[in-house]
């Protein structure tokens, strides 16, 4: 196999999980022996197989990234990405934490690095343990990453939100198997039934024998004459679920929500993946945020704060009343202490900060006029009141 796997999908080498399933079910559909007439359609569809199975497991692809694909193949070759071991060390760090698709074992170290503890048996003694079928251990499912939009108001009282997610899941027609029940089966040519192959590779502890689960049977020892026509031999559909969400109190703009064995299911028949869920809140007509603590524009008259006056201000959960002081400038700002966001997992809540801005009359009646051309000049000024005289005022502010 010489094409690039990315080529090979038709995807871009950003893609995530998604586009590539998508991609590699059209190519299924497409070259799957049972359907196609191409006279390629099996070696085709093996290829496609292949390229969703690196590009959809976190390590094999950022190995398969840093490597290229000549390199790649023939370190697959010798056992490099065999199980999650951790591959050859001195081209990159394999096994390392993979963004948020949770934790894949530490990371190699220079020469031929392992990953872990049960790499280092893997590699010595072909697996160290764990269950999940011959040659196989059992491992979770990927996680899955969705977004959910919120209101300010939700986000302050805390909300359960219904949310719908298409995710991919076990086959209810094959359970999973990715044949029907009543297949017959044939001992895998490639292991002679065993379910692990063995292979000799090179380590910094010398020339060591790996054994490894094999990629044609997957570990079980046998292979089957028929493909389950809903899943056709991948053990996994795409469902669509209804999902209850708890979003608790005083959740901010990018945090995260885990919810736990609702993402993908796993292919050793381990624990599924989680969903993570990325919250999103909207903007709000009156409050802007900052943490725990929301900010108001309130517009009060020229009177008000020339006498000072007490004024009613929203709050997320009903009005305050909040005392202007007599000569309050336009732009003041005060606090009122503990009308705020509550404190996710904390006790109390953020603040309330009011900014004043002093609203300029567009029109005045004949009275006002007047009033306004006596107050100007008291202060010494011989101006007519007109709307120049309301921008002036409205300038100084």
């Amino acid at each position: 196999m010489s094409e690039d796997f990315y080529d090979i999908l038709g995807v871009s080498r950003d893609a995530d999980e998604d586009e590539i399933q998508q991609a590699y079910r059209k190519k299924a559909a497409e070259f799957h022996p049972d359907v196609s007439d191409d006279p390629d359609a099996e070696e085709k569809f093996k290829n496609a197989k292949k390229a969703k199975e690196v590009l959809t497991d976190d390590e094999k692809r950022q190995a398969y990234d840093q490597l290229g694909h000549d390199q790649f193949v023939e370190a697959e070759k010798r056992g490099g990405f065999d199980q999650g071991a951790g591959g050859m060390g001195g081209q990159g760090p394999f096994g390392g934490a993979a963004g948020g698709q949770g934790p894949f074992g530490g990371a190699a170290g220079g020469g031929q690095g392992f990953g872990s503890v049960e790499d280092i048996f893997e590699q010595f003694f072909g697996g160290a343990g764990g269950g999940g079928g011959r040659g196989s251990r059992r491992r979770q499912g990927s996680d899955l990453r969705t977004g959910l939009e919120i209101d300010l108001e939700e986000a302050y009282h805390g909300v359960e939100k219904q949310m719908t997610v298409e995710r991919p899941a076990r086959c209810d027609t094959c359970d999973g198997e990715g044949h029907p029940p009543d297949s017959e089966s044939t001992t895998c040519p490639e292991c002679d039934g065993r379910g692990q192959v063995q292979q000799v590779q090179q380590t910094p502890f010398g020339r060591v024998q790996q054994t490894g689960t094999c990629q044609r049977c997957s570990g079980s020892g046998e292979v089957y004459e028929e493909t389950c026509s809903d899943c056709r031999g991948e053990g996994v559909v795409r469902e669509e679920t209804t999902l209850s969400v708890d979003i608790p109190a005083g959740i901010e703009e990018g945090q995260t929500l885990r919810m736990e064995g609702e993402g993908a299911p796993s292919p050793t028949r381990g624990p599924n993946g989680d969903l993570l869920i990325d919250v999103q809140i909207a903007d709000h007509p009156d409050f802007e945020r900052e943490g725990d603590d929301l900010r108001y524009h309130k517009g009060v008259t020229f009177p008000q704060v020339v006498f000072g006056d007490t004024v009613s201000v929203p709050t997320i959960d009903g009005d305050a009343d909040l005392d202007v002081p007599a000569g309050t400038q336009s732009g003041e700002e005060f606090r009122l202490a503990g009308e705020g966001m509550p404190r996710l997992r904390r006790r109390g809540e953020g603040d309330l900060y009011v900014t004043i801005q002093v609203v300029t009359p567009e029109s005045l009646n004949e009275e006002q006029q007047e009033a306004l051309e006596a107050f100007a000049e008291a202060g010494g000024e011989e101006i007519e009141v007109d709307q120049s005289f309301l921008q002036k005022i409205a300038s100084s502010f």
